[in-house]
């Protein structure tokens, strides 16, 4: 098992997959006889596999956001286990636009199915016993959300440990992206557990010292 975060008392069994051509972080959160598969990148047997293992039942799948290496395996992950697919409403089309999804620079065509739920800035996620919160936090994509429960976060391609995501393709933005890092620096703690999309998790503590986009080298 990766790690066990703690949220209302009850602990939560995080997995860690690593899938896709682009080495993404796959995560599998379960509380109770419940889970949910955030990002699923691709690999869906490996995925597939591994909740089976876990046990229980698939309520959702979250995309942080809507590039091809965080959603190509939402069709065959929704279709095996029934789950409702949650994205912000501001990534929502890019499951649909191969050019928007990035796929089609992959030389493939990837559309994704339709969203069960639009998810809004201060929504909750309840898996099981675990309750997380949406923060919307662009830069990466106009869409693009953390997830933030009582000891951990998952920060897709918005913050990673060392460094924070690209602002260069299209509908990405440097200046929202610094306020979307200042954003988690305010609310974050330093013991906080970060997943992110790409790269090692780790403590926010950590991130705080080896991270030059937080803290008062990036923002003052």
């Amino acid at each position: 098992m990766q790690a066990a975060g703690r949220g209302s008392g009850v602990a939560e069994t995080i997995e860690r997959l690593v899938v896709g051509p682009l080495a993404t972080n796959c995560y599998i959160l379960k509380s109770g006889v419940e889970l949910a598969i955030i990002d699923p990148g691709g690999d869906a047997e490996l995925i597939l596999e591994k909740a089976r293992e876990l046990g229980g039942t698939v309520k959702y799948v979250i995309d942080t956001h809507g590039h091809i290496d965080h959603i190509a395996a939402n069709r065959e992950v929704i279709e095996s286990t029934g789950a409702e697919l949650l994205i912000h409403e501001l990534d929502a089309s890019l499951l649909q636009f191969p050019d928007r999804n990035l796929s089609s620079l992959m030389g493939m065509k990837l559309t994704s199915p339709v969203p069960s739920r639009l998810l809004k800035e201060g929504d909750k996620v309840v898996v099981g016993e675990a309750e997380m919160t949406v923060l919307l936090t662009p830069g990466h994509t106009p869409g693009g959300i953390c997830l933030l429960a009582p000891g951990y976060a998952f920060t897709g391609d918005t913050l990673f440990v060392d460094s924070v995501g690209r602002t260069d393709f299209p509908g990405g933005s440097d200046e929202q992206m610094q306020a979307s890092v200042s954003k988690l620096q305010r609310v974050l703690r330093k013991d906080t557990m970060l997943y992110p999309g790409h790269g090692e998790p780790g403590r926010f503590g950590r991130a705080l010292l080896v991270n030059p986009f937080l803290g008062s080298l990036a923002f003052g």
